[in-house]
């Protein structure tokens, strides 16, 4: 037996021992994971994503999407990040098609990366610390991010099209989605609140404006519903800021939005319609500070959410596609 290991190269043992990697659960993840693997880790990752940033700031919320869309699918494990392979991946499903952007970000981190500490650090470690240092940029919160995930050697369509809510989706649908994942709807409403940067397409609330002239039962300013329809036009792939006052600053304002019916999707003034969140969304709109300590604590418990046990995992090289 000991004749035979030697005889293995070592590229091919150190395959081997990442598909025998199991699915890491929160207490295997540390802040410290990398401090002796890649020390140059956390300036690298924040080195490129500040360029891509500076820009285009639209591409720290771009990034920032992307953590959410993978986490919330099969756990934290880069499966967005893949290229479609034998079977369809993540980005042709109906939440991410024509609509994520942000990869060539990630490319960018994860080659820096590999250069400085090649095969250490995997991608979703990466995609991790991006999302972080992307709200941090933008005028949002730090935290600490725990590390020591390993990246999926497939992705899932089907599980995509299953997980993530969508912008129609009602606050009962909502918490429920968050609550299978076990975040609560505290950590739902603050998550939320990643909508203060970013823009979304027309197409996908274009309902609700034209049902905000008609009187359809949309809870909508009337004046900002006239402002979408005239953004818009005929074109459902025009983006509009879903935070119109500050949409490059990480700040409250998605919520004080909220509090005067200026919700852009119907999902987010869904936490302010007369439910279980209003209060909570009244405190973060007034109070922006006790919004960023509750997005980061949230941000950390999401970015826990691993690969179900028995999930084949390893460190990719190229986080399109698997090694």
């Amino acid at each position: 037996m000991a004749a035979g290991t030697a005889s293995v190269p070592s590229r091919v043992l150190l395959l081997s021992l990442a598909f025998l990697a199991a699915a890491g659960t929160a207490a295997a993840l540390s802040t410290k994971y990398y401090d002796k693997r890649c020390p140059a880790l956390q300036p690298t990752v924040r080195f490129a994503v500040a360029r891509a940033v500076a820009a285009d700031p639209n591409a720290g919320a771009a990034v920032l999407r992307l953590f959410f869309h993978d986490c919330f699918v099969n756990g934290c494990d880069a499966s967005v990040l893949l290229d479609d392979g034998a079977a369809p991946g993540e980005k042709g499903a109906g939440p991410n098609a024509n609509s994520l952007r942000g990869y060539e970000v990630i490319d960018a981190a994860k080659a820096a990366v590999e250069a400085a500490c090649p095969g250490a650090v995997s991608c979703a470690d990466v995609l991790a610390l991006a999302a972080r240092d992307a709200v941090s940029l933008l005028g949002g919160p730090s935290w600490n991010v725990r590390l020591g995930r390993r990246d999926a050697r497939a992705a899932s369509r089907d599980a995509a099209n299953a997980n993530l809510p969508g912008p129609g989706s009602g606050l009962p649908a909502l918490v429920a989605a968050f609550r299978a994942k076990g975040l609560s709807a505290r950590d739902m409403t603050a998550l939320s609140g990643a909508h203060t940067v970013g823009r979304a397409r027309c197409a996908t609330f274009r309902a609700r404006a034209s049902a905000g002239a008609a009187g359809g039962g949309e809870a909508i300013n009337g004046t900002f519903a006239a402002e979408l329809r005239e953004a818009c036009g005929g074109a459902d792939g025009a983006l509009v800021p879903l935070d119109g006052v500050t949409p490059d600053a990480f700040d409250n304002g998605y919520f004080r939005g909220l509090v005067e019916r200026r919700g852009l999707l119907h999902s987010d003034q869904e936490l302010f319609s007369g439910g279980s969140q209003d209060t909570l969304v009244r405190r973060y709109a007034r109070d922006g500070a006790a919004f960023a300590a509750d997005f980061a604590k949230a941000m950390v418990r999401m970015g826990n959410l691993a690969p179900a046990p028995g999930t084949p995992l390893e460190v990719r090289v190229s986080c399109r596609r698997p090694n």
